[in-house]
């Protein structure tokens, strides 16, 4: 069966000499295996369209459980990324939580959409990196059945007001007067930084990329949110640790601020 995607290369792993093993995130069929004859050869057809980041339109042959290119010609490349370290580390940290977290054969094109818009965000230096970080995260975990509950108190079910406590374990939120001993280590937040994890999780994609927050913000915002991500995969992925390495985290020093930017930004 012929099948015709657009797909960014999210892992590749040579084989043999010249041959390459794709994981590709498509538009349509959610994550897909391909083995890539001929991919690395120098001349080849396939080498600039099937290497790590590329974003390309394939053409793909399925017989039975194997599923092979036949051609690809790249859309994007990503050049900017690949070539600082911090950046293509991150990148690289994307496209390993798109292989935990997107489902085979799912036809969210969101999940493309979401990757291709950050690497573009992160090859431009739309939005800072250490910002660009918690918002795929939490994005990409809503999307794939981890959303946590930020609409109301988990006890008395009222809005919350002001500060609150949110359960990375539990993914849900409490007023402080109604913390009990069944909400295991809440962490604080402060508004700002519970006003842009609502806004990652319950806004339209065009409105998503389109905030800022503050320095104490930005840095509180990622360690809530990979918290969050830690405690719903129960484990530390590579790409993560390689770039806690890279980008330590960043010290909360000033008040966090939410910002929501003007419509007329890129999102």
């Amino acid at each position: 069966m012929q099948l015709s995607t657009d797909a960014v290369v999210i892992r590749e792993k040579k084989l043999a000499e010249h041959d390459r093993l794709l994981t590709l995130l498509t538009r349509d069929k959610g994550v897909i295996t391909a083995y890539a004859r001929g991919a690395g050869k120098l001349r080849g057809s396939l080498l600039a369209s099937t290497e790590f980041l590329c974003y390309s339109h394939f053409q793909l042959f399925q017989n039975r459980d194997r599923t092979s290119v036949d051609r690809a010609e790249s859309e994007a490349v990503f050049f900017g990324v690949r070539q600082e370290l911090e950046k293509l580390s991150l990148a690289t940290y994307f496209c390993q939580l798109c292989c935990e977290l997107v489902p085979e054969l799912d036809c969210d094109e969101g999940y493309l959409r979401l990757l291709l818009n950050s690497l573009f965000q992160l090859e431009r230096d739309k939005m800072p990196s250490r910002l660009l970080k918690p918002l795929f995260e939490l994005r990409c975990l809503s999307m794939s059945g981890y959303m946590p509950d930020l609409v109301a108190c988990c006890h008395c079910g009222n809005p919350p007001e002001g500060g609150v406590l949110f359960s990375p374990q539990l993914g849900v939120i409490c007023c402080p007067g109604c913390r009990t001993q069944d909400i295991p280590d809440p962490i604080p937040l402060s508004p700002g930084v519970f006003q842009a994890m609502r806004h990652i999780i319950y806004s339209d994609f065009d409105r998503l990329f389109r905030f800022r927050l503050s320095d104490q913000g930005t840095a509180e915002l990622g360690r809530v949110c990979e918290s969050y991500l830690l405690a719903q995969v129960e484990r530390m992925l590579p790409a993560l640790h390689f770039y806690q390495t890279v980008c330590p985290p960043q010290k909360e020093q000033t008040p966090a601020k939410f910002e929501k930017e003007a419509p007329h930004g890129t999102g």
